[in-house]
């Protein structure tokens, strides 16, 4: 019986070892730095008591550099699976108290042990980054390690969800996974993502700058667009995550779950039949009909700083979640330019692919003009957008609210790409372009300010208006705004069971 008892004390000695990381001086240092530790992090990720660790005692295999005496069981990164709301989650989590959290073959073979099972399950993964990168002493192993997690992160690509927090460190190849990955938040001045630090750039390009103007969360989330959400500590990041897989099915098979609400959905919303001006040159927020419209007024936002122009993000309409892609008239009037094509496409291929709803609020004067849009292939960039909603097959609602001019009106989701249900409000404008470009280039003809004013009043009455499009069937109904809600909702429901296939082929070569 002794001997058992033995067994016993030896297992529990061996998991506090391993629960231990790097020992209690680089806890208390990571504690120092503002940055939690992988278990902490965990705790706070998923359902309490729900976490199951997975390989707690694997160990690197490296006998180089005196590494066979640094062995850490765990090695730097804990896996496992748990729950989030009571629903199956699979989490790695980088441990940088543990050499950096550096990767080995050891813990790379652990990681995409757990994405194997993510898809053999079903269920999503949430990647914990915190990490100095590969391994040095490993050498040509450690970047083994990583090309294998990125050929599971595509293959897991529109199968199941992939969420990454950056919550530390995340340089060089180390980037590419997150980069692959769904979503990516980002923690300010806690985190940073860059291929090639400030040392390199400053050798190569003779640039001064710090890792935080380099990489930093406010850096990728208003300049380059790579952060989707960015926190204000760890703890926001991950209560983020956790709010996040809410609207989101377990995997392409799945729908989203229904959420209960008392919101009436039939509500009237009495204040929006005065939200768009009069003036077609006057902004207005279009936050505020979206929040106005959705369950609770709760509208999880992705990219707020990002191409604000567009906006993009989840809420649900009678307890289902929806994606919506909205112009944002308050921003450069809500027109179309690069950062906001590649911004809204991805959002409409990620919805497509996982039986999310689309849901389009269209108030666009057009494409954004200039050398540095078009130097920048504004025409590559935009088509994105096109072919996304060309290629989605999930409901797809539009609502069209002021402006729909030019390439724009068909691009928003038109009823000409596949667009189920398009309504209009009365102050919908549809037309190739405003009424007094169109008119400078119809009338060549010299005429006095009386008779210009007449001749645009007169284009405004013929085009500015939802009618023409009604007539010919482009728009099914034109609403008032206070209705949007439930007529959104109708629209929604009668398309649920929505069924269509596009072409047998091995993908589209879309304009990347």
């Amino acid at each position: 019986m002794s001997s058992q008892i033995d067994k016993f004390e030896r297992l529990k000695d061996r998991n506090l070892e391993a629960e231990e990381g790097g020992g209690p001086d680089r806890i208390d240092r990571q504690h120092a730095a503002g940055r939690k530790t992988a278990r902490e992090r965990i705790d706070v990720l998923v359902d309490p008591g729900t976490f199951v660790e997975l390989d707690k005692f694997v160990v690197h295999r490296s006998h180089d550099f005196g590494m066979e005496n640094n062995k850490f069981s765990g090695d730097g990164v804990i896996t496992g699976y748990g729950k989030i709301d009571g629903r199956l989650i699979y989490v790695f989590a980088q441990d940088f108290t543990v050499l950096g959290g550096t990767m080995s073959r050891a813990n790379a073979d652990k990681i995409v042990k757990i994405m194997d099972l993510a898809m053999k399950m079903g269920a999503p993964l949430i990647g914990l980054n915190d990490s100095g990168g590969a391994r040095i002493q490993e050498g040509i192993e450690s970047l083994a390690g990583y090309a294998d997690i990125f050929y599971r992160n595509v293959m897991s690509s529109g199968v199941i969800p992939q969420i990454s927090a950056i919550l530390g460190p995340c340089a060089g190849g180390a980037v590419y996974s997150p980069a692959l990955t769904d979503f990516i938040v980002m923690v300010k001045e806690t985190s940073y993502m860059f291929v090639t630090g400030p040392d390199v750039v400053k050798a190569v390009t003779h640039e001064d700058v710090t890792k935080e103007e380099l990489g930093g969360a406010s850096t990728h989330h208003a300049k380059s667009g790579v952060a989707n959400l960015t926190a204000d500590n760890e703890d926001h990041a991950l209560l983020m995550i956790r709010e996040l897989i809410g609207y989101l099915p377990s995997n392409n098979l799945e729908e989203a779950p229904t959420v209960e609400t008392k919101d009436d959905i039939h509500r009237e919303v009495a204040n929006l039949n005065g939200l768009v001006p009069d003036d077609p040159n006057k902004p207005y927020d279009m936050k505020e009909l979206i929040v106005s419209i959705v369950d609770d007024k709760n509208f999880f936002e992705l990219q707020p700083a990002f191409a604000m122009n567009m906006i993009i993000g989840f809420a649900r309409f009678g307890g289902k979640s929806v994606g919506i892609i909205a112009n944002q008239p308050a921003s450069l009037a809500g027109v179309l330019d690069i950062n906001s094509s590649v911004k809204s496409a991805r959002f409409v291929r990620f919805c497509d692919a996982f039986n999310i709803p689309l849901v389009t609020i269209v108030d666009v004067p057009g494409f954004l003009p200039g050398t540095a849009q078009e130097y920048g292939g504004i025409i590559r960039h935009g088509a994105k957008l096109l072919y996304a909603y060309a290629e989605a097959t999930v409901p797809k609602i539009t609502l069209i609210t002021r402006k729909a001019y030019g390439g724009a009106y068909d691009v928003m989701s038109s009823k000409h790409i596949g667009g189920d249900i398009n309504y209009a409000f009365p102050s919908a404008e549809i037309a190739v372009m405003g009424a007094e470009g169109a008119v400078k280039i119809i009338h060549r003809e010299k005429m006095n300010e009386e008779q210009l004013a007449q001749k645009i009043e007169d284009y405004r009455e013929k085009f500015a208006n939802p009618y023409k499009a009604a007539e010919l069937g482009y728009i099914d109904e034109i609403i008032l705004p206070s209705q949007s809600r439930f007529k959104i909702i109708q629209a929604l429901e009668m398309t649920r069971n929505k069924h269509k296939t596009n072409p047998l082929k091995k993908h589209g070569n879309i304009p990347l």
